[in-house]
């Protein structure tokens, strides 16, 4: 499906895909670990956003100018999530992509927090804070992936 989004039409948007940007989350996650787990897997900040769906300060993260070409994987489980032909400066200080590898990495639930309404993106594999998703990112998609660097792990291209 696609559709008219300012002055270009919009092509495999996440928000066509799914009601109102709500993919909801998959019936088991093969990559989660017991908070005790996690806290020794994970640094203290990469524990804030992960798993507990904190946000790191715009412009600070490790990831959010970098350029070069390679995939983006979760930090908690290595599920690779993101890639670089993907990525964009939204100027808003975090890792911008108009869309995941695959829709099957991803997951997103309603997120009210905060006095917003958003949608919260997490990862298919381990359950992990990415960040978020929302309906004003470039062509082709229209999408933004909104993603925390503390949440990724980049790894460059061969």
């Amino acid at each position: 499906m696609s559709r008219w989004f300012g002055r270009f039409q919009r092509k495999d948007s996440w928000y066509d895909k799914y009601d109102n940007g709500e993919s909801g989350r998959p019936v088991s996650l093969e990559r989660a670990r017991s908070e005790s787990e996690w806290r020794g897997a994970l640094s203290p900040e990469q524990f804030f956003v992960l798993r507990q769906k904190g946000t790191e300060r715009p412009f600070t993260g490790a990831h959010w100018s970098t350029t070069a070409a390679g995939v983006y994987s979760c930090a908690g489980c290595g599920l690779d999530l993101f890639h670089s032909k993907d990525k964009f400066d939204a100027g808003c200080g975090w890792p911008s992509y108009t869309k995941p590898i695959e829709d099957r990495v991803v997951f997103t639930e309603g997120d009210r927090t905060h006095g917003m309404v958003r949608q919260e993106a997490m990862c298919a594999g381990c359950g992990g804070h990415l960040g978020h998703i929302f309906p004003d990112g470039p062509p082709p998609t229209g999408d933004r992936w909104c993603i925390n660097s503390a949440s990724i792990v980049f790894r460059p291209a061969d």
